[in-house]
């Protein structure tokens, strides 16, 4: 090894691997074959399982946690939802040098959404918002009446002051530096969420939609899903919306002034944390950000 360099902490997976750990702990698929998706996720290396499932085994540690998540709530959540989620069919355990839990899920067929697909429709921002408000209104029985479970609070927007300003400085130039500051102390000065705490997505962005004939069909990747303040999934009115449709998702969700400006600030905060991160090796990865800050500063 390279003085230096550090070992690359994250596990080889291959097919070999994969099919493996399916043989040996879901035998009853042992038969099915695996083909690779890609490109997938920047967090799972995703096979098809067969017509009818899907295994994601985790690339990194911070995703090593969603198998289970997934598991415990998406089957309470799924009957409340008017969109599809991921039904989870069984968590692998680690095994043959793989070190982490990994999830087999039920597939479900459909295209990633795109803005320009999607972008003026008021059909896919109504599905959104009802999306949205069916996924806050859900109070499980043992839902905490005080404190949340650790792995279901999401950091606070604050806590992203350092970067945000960083990534403001660093693209000054290519964005609006004055604009983005301006937008930036409006959500951080903004009143913070009063109500009861509510679920959120947590990465609620175009690649984690599904559409089939033209309509959003499917909500994924519920690995950020936590409990707290509703808007942290806002973001996808900034990255899937033009400024019509936005109009029409904030009135059906019934957005104030100051979660809309959190969600603002949440878009943004995101959108350069992407793109000061990937848009020099990502033209797609530019473009979406790009877009996703300049319609945020929009609003």
């Amino acid at each position: 090894m390279a003085a230096g360099k550090a070992a690359d902490p994250r596990p080889a997976i291959d097919a070999a691997l994969a099919r493996r750990l399916v043989d040996t702990q879901f035998p009853q698929w042992a038969e099915l074959p695996l083909t690779l998706l890609d490109p997938a996720g920047s967090d799972h290396v995703i096979y098809r399982l067969g017509e009818g499932l899907s295994v994601r085994l985790p690339r990194h540690a911070g995703a090593i946690g969603q198998a289970m998540k997934e598991s415990e709530w998406l089957p309470r959540l799924a009957p409340h939802l008017p969109l599809a989620v991921p039904v989870p069919a069984g968590v692998g355990e680690p095994d043959f040098g793989y070190p982490w839990p990994w999830a087999v899920s039920r597939w479900l067929d459909g295209d990633v959404a795109t803005a320009e697909g999607l972008s003026d429709s008021s059909l896919a921002a109504v599905q959104l918002a009802e999306f949205l408000a069916a996924l806050q209104a859900f109070v499980p029985e043992d839902f905490p009446a005080e404190g949340v479970r650790e792995d279901l609070t999401g950091r606070p927007l604050t806590d992203r002051d350092r970067a945000t300003r960083a990534a403001i400085a660093e693209v000054d130039g290519v964005f609006d530096a004055a604009a983005m500051t301006e937008l930036w102390d409006a959500a951080l000065s903004a009143p913070g969420w009063d109500g009861p705490p509510v679920w959120f997505h947590g990465d609620l962005h175009t690649g984690n939609l599904l559409t089939v004939a033209g309509r959003l069909s499917a909500v994924i990747d519920f690995g950020e899903l936590g409990i707290g303040d509703p808007a942290r999934d806002l973001t996808i009115a900034f990255t899937l919306m033009s400024a019509g449709s936005r109009t029409v998702f904030r009135a059906t969700l019934g957005a104030d002034d100051a979660t809309w400006t959190r969600g603002r600030g949440w878009a943004l905060a995101t959108g350069l944390n992407a793109y000061t991160s990937y848009a020099a090796v990502s033209a797609r990865v530019a473009a979406q950000t790009s877009r996703q800050i300049t319609e945020a500063l929009t609003g």
